[in-house]
């Protein structure tokens, strides 16, 4: 008999793992992801990814406002699934919704923990300069991410890493992680639920746009790690020579001078001094224009040609 499941997840982030999921050959009953939001310059209800994947594969979606409601959790339960799948889902499971199936729930979670719990591990680990990430395959507890691990893959993080690349990376890993558990789950082997460790818990908190400001009395070593991490969203910004712009990528270099005036720097090249060092922008973006190099700002503000 094929393994029963209910996956529970929004974003992209999710689509590789119901994929994983439907590779195995087990019958999914649902599929539960947040409510449509309003998108675009329309603001018309747009369907997650998952919905539109799930609808796709002719699943049943299903998309309540919470899992709280008594008649809600009687819905979950009728379905009987032996195995609940959860991977960036957005609703807390309360302790009836984690006793319903049989096995539990999973839960894919995109860092090495105990460290980075919470809403945005991918980014507060590039900007934090970490050497390496990865996912994992958790065993749901009513804390938050605090269940023990099943499985777990690992990945460095390169100097060239943004938001976006380990996005796409850690997506493809928990799918692989996740087919791995249950290929195992469905032979009858048991997977070792190893308890997180105390040492060690940090914790990602969700990210907010005011944070994507930059201030150039940091350290440019940070401040280029921010410009990655925040990169597809929320994107960095700052001010410069009286303008406001948005940072799509910038590197650190050697460089001094009072924070937030233009370096000599060789041509076609922006060279902002920082804190610590300096930070040449490589694409930046004018507002409400389009994505452009620090060549092409040059050479439509030629005052911003620093002496050399």
């Amino acid at each position: 008999m094929a393994l029963r499941v209910v996956f529970a997840g929004t974003p992209e982030f999710a689509v590789p793992c119901l994929d994983a999921v439907l590779g195995t050959g087990a019958e999914v009953l649902a599929v539960y992801t947040q409510p449509d939001r309003p998108a675009g310059r329309g603001r018309q209800p747009l369907a997650s990814p998952v919905k539109q994947r799930a609808e796709a594969a002719g699943i049943e979606v299903r998309q309540p406002q919470t899992l709280r409601d008594a008649d809600e959790q009687a819905a979950l339960a009728a379905l009987r699934p032996d195995l609940m799948v959860v991977v960036a889902y957005g609703l807390l499971l309360p302790r009836k919704v984690l006793e319903i199936p049989r096995h539990g729930c999973w839960n894919v979670h995109a860092s090495l923990l105990p460290r980075w719990r919470g809403a945005a591990p991918i980014q507060r680990a590039i900007e934090a300069g970490d050497a390496e990430t990865g996912v994992c395959l958790m065993q749901m507890e009513r804390g938050l991410d605090t269940g023990p691990v099943l499985l777990e893959s690992r990945t460095p993080i390169s100097e060239q890493d943004t938001g976006g690349s380990l996005h796409d990376r850690l997506s493809t890993l928990g799918a692989a992680v996740l087919a791995e558990g249950l290929a195992g789950l469905v032979a009858g082997r048991e997977l070792e639920a190893r308890p997180q460790p105390e040492a060690g818990v940090t914790y990602a908190h969700k990210l907010d746009k005011a944070e994507a400001r930059l201030d150039w009395s940091g350290s440019a070593e940070a401040l280029a790690r921010r410009v990655r991490a925040f990169h597809p969203w929320p994107v960095a910004e700052a001010e410069l020579a009286g303008e406001r712009l948005r940072i799509h990528a910038a590197e650190p270099v050697a460089g001094s001078g009072v924070p937030g005036s233009l370096l000599p720097a060789p041509r076609g090249c922006l060279h902002v001094a920082c804190g610590d060092g300096a930070l040449s922008l490589l694409r930046v973006q004018r507002a409400g224009g389009k994505v452009i190099s620090a060549a092409d700002l040059v050479n439509a503000r030629r005052e911003l040609l620093a002496p050399r």
